[in-house]
C-alpha cells in the first residue's frame, strides 16, 4: 500500500508515512485506495478478540509490516486495558448503545492508538532506514498529550515533547501531563489556544531550516497527533469491533446499518469511522457532534469553513478547536482527490481564514453526515437527564455526542436504526463538571470531586487518576506561542 499527500507532492510507503508524520508539502498522508473488508472476513472476525480484529484492520493498510509482529503488538498494547476489553459496547436501552473507549492507561480514547503507535513508529523507522533518534512533537487539547507521553515514556531512541494551551485543558488533564514519568519526556504550557499550538508545531514540521538543524543534532521529527496516519489507523478498528459485537450478540444481522455519534474536535475520531465505512462497514449515518465551538456544524450545514469567529473555552476542552486538521483528509475525498484544489483551500484557510466547497461536495456531505452542536447548558442537562434515567454517568465530551444522537432521532425519525454513541473519556477526567451536572454541587478540588462522584454514581475510579494525588508535578514551563521552537531546541539538547 502506498500513501499520498493530500496536497499532491509526496508519495510514501506506510512505514515512511508513519515515520514522517506529515508530508513535506504540509499535506496529510492518505492511502492510495481504501482496502475492503469483505463480509466473509467480517464473519471470521466475529470470534476474534479485540487485538486480533485490530491487527486484521491495520494489516489492510500496513501490508509491509509483519502480520505476526503486528498481532503481537496489538495484544501487548490492548493487554494494558482494564477488564480485558479495550472497547466494550454497552447496551443502554432499546437500540441505543455506548462504545466505551476510556478503559486504557490514561482513561481516554487516544489510548486505543497511542499504546500501539510506539511499535508502528519504531518499526516503520527501521523499515524506512531511519537511524537517527526520533523527536516527537505533540500539540494537545487535553487527552492526546497524556496518552502520547504514557505510550512513549522511556522508549529507546525516542524523545517526546508535548505542548498544551495553559488555560485550555481541565485540571485533571493538566495534572496528568505535569506529573508524567519518564526520562525522555517534556511538557510545555503555551500562553494561547490549541489551534495556535497545533499551527506552531506544523510550522516546525514543514520548515526545512528547523528539520536540518535538528538533523545536525541527531534527530528526525515525527508526530503522535492524528495528522500521523499511524495515530489514525488504529482508531478504525473499534468501529468494526463495535459493529461485530452487535452482530455476535444478536442485536443486528450482518449487513444491517448502524449509526455512530462521535464527539468531534480535530476530526480524527469521526474520520476513522468514515474510513471504516469506505472499507465496507455498513454505516447508516455519521453524527458529527461539536460543542460551543461549532465551526464543523456550520461547515456541514453551509459548506463554508470560516475560522474567523470567537473562540470559546468550554467544559469539553478537547473539542475547543477551530482548525480541524483531519478535515483535510475528508476534503481530499469529497473533491475527487484533487490535491491542487485541497492545497488551494488550505492556503486560503491559512491566509484568509475561510474556504467554501461546491454543491456536489455539499450533497455528498449531507448524504454521509449529520452535524449538530451542544452548548454548555445543554451539556449539563444531557449529563443530568441521562444519569437520572439510566444511572449512567458520562463525561462532558460524550454528552455532546449523546445530545446530537437524541436530536438526530427526533428530527430524522430514525429511532429503529441502532445508534452507537462513542464515549471518549472517563467522567473522572472531568470530575468537577460531571459532579456539578449530576448534583448541582460546585466542588473546587478535583480529588474531592472524584470522591463525591464515586459516592454519587458507584462507578469505579481508575487507579491512574486516583494515584495522581500523591504525585508531584515535574513540569512547569510556560512559553509564548512564538517561542515553541526554542523550547524544542532546549529539549533536544537535554541529555
Amino acid at each position: 500500500m502506498k500513501f499520498i499527500s493530500t496536497r499532491g507532492k509526496e508519495t510514501a510507503t506506510g512505514a515512511q508515512a508513519i515515520a514522517r508524520g506529515i508530508a513535506s508539502d504540509g499535506g496529510l498522508f492518505v492511502p492510495e485506495f481504501f482496502p475492503a473488508v469483505t463480509q466473509e472476513e467480517m464473519e471470521g472476525m466475529l470470534s476474534m478478540n479485540y487485538a486480533e480484529r485490530a491487527a486484521l484492520v491495520l494489516g489492510k493498510y500496513l501490508d509491509e509490516y509483519d502480520p505476526a509482529g503486528l498481532k503481537a503488538a496489538c495484544e501487548k498494547a490492548y493487554g494494558q486495558f482494564e477488564e480485558g476489553d479495550a472497547a466494550p459496547l454497552v447496551k443502554i436501552d432499546g437500540s441505543l448503545y455506548m462504545l466505551e473507549l476510556f478503559h486504557g492507561p490514561t482513561c481516554a480514547f487516544k489510548d486505543l492508538a497511542l499504546t500501539l503507535l510506539p511499535y508502528l513508529l519504531r518499526t516503520g523507522c527501521d523499515m524506512a532506514g531511519i537511524r537517527e533518534d526520533i523527536l516527537i512533537l505533540v500539540a494537545t487539547s487535553g487527552d492526546t498529550g497524556k496518552a502520547a507521553l504514557e505510550g512513549f515514556k522511556d522508549a529507546p531512541g525516542v524523545k517526546i515533547q508535548v505542548f498544551y494551551p495553559n488555560d485550555g485543558v481541565s485540571k485533571m488533564q493538566k495534572l496528568q501531563m505535569a506529573t508524567q514519568e519518564g526520562s525522555n519526556v517534556d511538557v510545555v504550557a503555551v500562553r494561547s489556544n490549541f489551534d495556535d499550538c497545533q499551527s506552531a508545531v506544523k510550522e516546525i514540521f514543514t520548515s526545512e531550516a528547523c528539520k536540518a538543524e535538528l538533523k545536525e543534532r541527531g534527530y528526525i521529527l515525527s508526530s503522535a497527533n492524528s495528522i500521523n496516519f499511524g495515530r489514525l489507523a488504529p482508531q478504525i478498528a473499534y468501529y468494526f469491533s463495535a459493529y461485530l459485537d452487535l452482530v455476535s450478540s444478536g442485536q443486528i444481522g450482518m449487513g444491517d446499518k448502524v449509526n455512530f455519534s462521535v464527539p468531534t474536535g480535530n476530526f480524527g475520531n469521526i474520520l476513522a469511522a468514515y474510513y471504516a465505512m469506505r472499507m465496507g462497514l455498513p454505516v447508516g449515518k455519521l453524527l458529527c457532534a461539536s460543542n460551543k465551538n461549532n465551526i464543523l456544524t456550520d461547515f456541514f450545514r453551509t459548506g463554508v469553513y470560516d475560522r474567523r469567529r470567537e473562540f470559546y473555552k468550554t467544559m469539553s476542552p478537547s473539542m475547543d478547536i477551530l482548525i480541524s486538521s483531519n478535515l483535510e483528509r475528508l476534503l481530499f475525498e469529497l473533491c475527487g482527490r484533487d490535491a491542487a484544489l485541497v492545497a488551494q483551500r488550505m492556503e486560503r484557510l491559512r491566509e484568509e481564514g475561510v474556504y467554501e466547497i461546491g454543491g456536489e461536495e455539499k450533497e455528498e456531505l449531507a448524504s454521509l453526515f449529520f452535524a449538530d452542536w451542544c452548548g454548555e447548558d445543554e451539556t449539563v442537562e444531557t449529563i443530568y437527564e441521562f444519569f437520572e434515567e439510566y444511572q449512567y454517568p458520562m463525561d462532558t465530551h460524550t454528552a455532546c455526542a449523546m445530545y446530537a444522537a437524541a436530536d438526530y432521532r427526533e428530527k430524522k425519525k430514525d429511532a429503529d436504526t441502532p445508534m452507537v454513541v462513542v464515549s471518549t473519556a472517563s467522567p473522572y477526567k472531568f470530575p468537577q463538571d460531571v459532579m456539578y451536572a449530576i448534583t448541582g454541587n460546585d466542588i473546587k478540588d478535583s480529588f474531592k470531586a472524584i470522591k463525591h462522584l464515586n459516592l454519587a454514581t458507584a462507578m469505579k475510579v481508575p487507579k491512574s487518576l486516583s494515584s495522581l494525588r500523591d504525585k508531584k508535578p515535574r513540569f512547569d514551563a510556560v512559553a509564548d506561542k512564538g517561542a515553541l521552537y526554542a523550547q524544542v531546541l532546549r529539549f533536544a539538547e537535554k541529555k
